[in-house]
């Protein structure tokens, strides 16, 4: 899902910032950068599982965003979230600023389903990743 993104990102020459939850904050990989083929290898090192700071990363890329629409009011925002949703609370969960799609990532035989309550908190679109359409 990642690979097509960088990559439709590099094909309309757009814009894009990376911002990862895992560990105990919050990181930037990249962010107002041209998409490029030098993400590949990133993505193929990234891995997954294990509680985040998905709340704080969530304040960090709205913050970031706020600031890069005052400085750049002309370039079109959208914040894709991608996360399993499995959050402790939803406590502190803010509108984004832009529009936004939570991509709901949650597998396996028991799901919790918070993803579609973090994306209504997020004022987001929620779509989960089965029902995407695939290239």
């Amino acid at each position: 899902m990642l690979a097509q993104v960088f990559d439709d990102a590099y094909r309309q020459r757009a814009r894009l910032a990376l911002l990862t939850a895992s560990g105990t904050g919050p990181a930037w990989q990249c962010h107002g950068l041209k998409a490029s083929a030098a993400l590949q290898p990133w993505l193929a090192e990234l891995g997954a599982g294990g509680g985040t700071p998905l709340l704080a990363a969530l304040d960090q890329a709205r913050e970031w965003l706020q600031q890069r629409a005052g400085q750049h009011p002309q370039e079109a925002q959208r914040c894709l979230v991608f996360t399993d949703g499995r959050l402790k609370s939803l406590d502190g969960a803010v509108p984004m600023a832009c529009p936004a799609l939570l991509v709901d990532m949650e597998k396996g035989p028991i799901r919790l389903g918070r993803a579609r309550a973090l994306a209504a908190a997020l004022n987001a679109e929620y779509q989960h990743l089965d029902d995407l359409p695939r290239r």
